[in-house]
């Protein structure tokens, strides 16, 4: 699916191309003057976000992560979207995963079509950059959640939901750093001298709420790494105090085995032909079990 729409006193064009049939139809590459370097760039799921401009063909290349729309592997990602500036005209790659962007563009080039073209690009990246924040407060109020049931019981099934949230929150930072360094990057890049004032103050604005959401990021992944790190040690106690009783147990236990053992052996022994003997050997164990008991009990205080 292909959609135009212009913008700027009829200027400037925006071309937005669905991916799945850019990797079919080859005649769009010619239609568009689409090279196939940026047709690789757009199909790869995997692509950093990134600028390129070439300087001879005048194009002007950004990768940009957008965050994914629901969860994948129970845990949120985010995708590349490509988009081109050559000319007049703004040509925007898409799938079936970041598509809904296009109807946020679209909201914002109705109310505001008498933007520039590298207006409406930077304010389509603040669009992106601010849909980061809704899912990252979800992973906020799962991580609460998750929290709240391993306070009653710390299970594994709850431990693993907790270790999703980390893996999403970790894509996420890495996903937001790379667009703030492009971000960044871009005031370096030829492009940034044929900005005007609007165009430039519009990238400035993008730059900080890209730096706010990096923060937003890394201080959710610290509370989760101070959460995962709690539960952590609990299970480590847990665990010390099961080998403690265990080994209590153990050692208590060996004294009926040595008196027992001892009256046992073939040979002659003290109250072998006492008929209370077997009680006064149970009274020997008895005695030493609860004096080794009332030791450890002093050691262990």
């Amino acid at each position: 699916m292909i959609t135009e729409k212009k913008f700027g006193n009829s200027e400037n064009i925006w071309i937005n191309i669905n991916s799945d049939q850019v990797a079919t139809d080859s005649d769009l590459y010619k239609k568009y003057d689409i090279d196939t370097e940026i047709i690789s760039y757009a199909l790869d799921k995997n692509e950093r976000a990134r600028i390129e401009y070439d300087n001879e063909l005048e194009t002007f290349i950004l990768i940009y992560n957008v965050p994914r729309k629901g969860k994948s592997n129970n845990h949120y990602e985010a995708i590349p979207m490509t988009f081109l500036i050559k000319d007049k005209r703004l040509l925007t790659i898409t799938n079936s995963e970041n598509k809904y962007i296009i109807q946020h563009m679209e909201n914002y080039l109705e109310k505001n079509s008498e933007v520039s073209l590298f207006k409406f690009l930077f304010s389509s990246l603040f669009i992106i950059t601010d849909k980061f924040f809704p899912v990252i407060e979800e992973m906020d109020r799962e991580r609460n959640h998750i929290n709240a049931m391993l306070k009653e019981k710390t299970t594994k099934a709850n431990l693993l939901a907790l270790s999703d949230v980390e893996t999403g929150v970790a894509y996420f930072i890495s996903a937001t750093k790379q667009n703030t360094v492009l971000l960044d990057q871009i005031k370096t890049n030829t492009i940034f001298r044929t900005l005007d004032e609007i165009e430039k103050e519009q990238l400035e604005d993008t730059q900080i709420e890209a730096r706010q959401l990096v923060e937003m990021a890394q201080l959710t992944a610290q509370v989760l790494q101070q959460l995962s790190g709690t539960y952590n040690n609990i299970l480590n106690n847990n665990l010390n105090d099961t080998m403690k009783i265990l080994t209590i147990l153990s050692i208590l236990l060996t004294i009926p085995t040595i008196v027992t053992g001892f009256f046992g052996m073939n040979m002659p022994l003290p109250l072998e032909h006492n008929i209370l003997g077997w009680v006064i050997a149970i009274g020997i164990s008895l005695i030493g079990w609860f004096g080794l008991s009332f030791i450890l009990r002093l050691i262990l205080k």
